[in-house]
């Protein structure tokens, strides 16, 4: 039985509960939202499908991702974004783990492939615990999976986006919609250090883009994505078993 939710019937999904009872529902949370000039609007929802669906193994079952998330920052200055607002996100995502809890899940994890989806996620878990005490519920992000691939992930810019480290990863998740000729032309630096205030997309970036995406390559990808999913399975695995610290 694959691990796919929107491919199995209702049938298949109780049978798999009823034999797993600790089985993992992944739920992919991304985004739909500008990456600059050479990546896809869709890239966070590409990402959190790619690493949920390589975690899975044996233990989870991935659903059908969000793929609207909160993007409000990015305005309407740049075309493609469609965006929540964080107190939508939260609501959507509480909203999905319910209807696993539904379904009889009882462990869940956010595959987050956004990193303005991180407040909001950590809301959404605050309230279904607060619901579902016994229930388990976590989030997972490939950029902080482990100190390393932090370092990686943020080597050209801090308050990253669509650089070198997110380029690379499409770079070997989905090449085909990495528009290679405008990578190497869409560098734009960090201009946050020091910064009191968060503000708009545009308000920092001249183009969307927040790094320096020239510096990827299929190489640095694919030595990222490995650690990535090696990391991504370690944390599934262990969700698959942990049992709270006391109880």
């Amino acid at each position: 039985m694959g691990s796919s939710w929107e491919e199995l019937n209702s049938v298949q999904i109780a049978a798999r509960l009823a034999h797993d009872p600790d089985t993992v529902a992944l739920i992919p949370v991304g985004a739909t939202e500008q990456h600059g000039p050479h990546l896809p609007v869709g890239t966070d929802t590409i990402m959190a499908v790619a690493v949920a669906e390589a975690a899975a193994g044996d233990v989870a079952l991935v659903l059908p991702p969000l793929a609207f998330g909160a993007s409000f920052f990015h305005g309407t200055e740049l075309a493609g974004t469609v965006a929540f607002t964080g107190e939508e996100t939260a609501a959507a995502a509480v909203r999905v783990a319910q209807a696993c809890v539904h379904s009889g899940v009882r462990r869940i994890l956010f595959v987050n492939g956004h990193v303005g989806n991180s407040a909001p996620l950590w809301l959404a878990c605050d309230t279904f615990r607060r619901i579902h005490p016994d229930r388990r519920i976590g989030v997972m992000q490939w950029w902080d999976l482990t100190p390393d691939i932090s370092r990686r992930a943020t080597e050209d810019a801090v308050d990253w986006h669509a650089n070198a480290a997110e380029t690379a990863l499409m770079l070997v998740v989905r090449p085909e919609l990495v528009d290679t000729d405008a990578m190497l032309t869409a560098d734009d630096p960090d201009r946050t250090a020091g910064t009191v205030f968060r503000y708009p997309v545009q308000q920092v970036s001249t183009n969307g883009v927040t790094g320096f995406p020239s510096r990827a390559s299929k190489a640095f990808g694919l030595e990222l994505w490995r650690d990535v999913v090696a990391a991504a399975r370690d944390v599934v695995d262990r969700a698959h078993s942990e049992v709270p610290p006391r109880r």
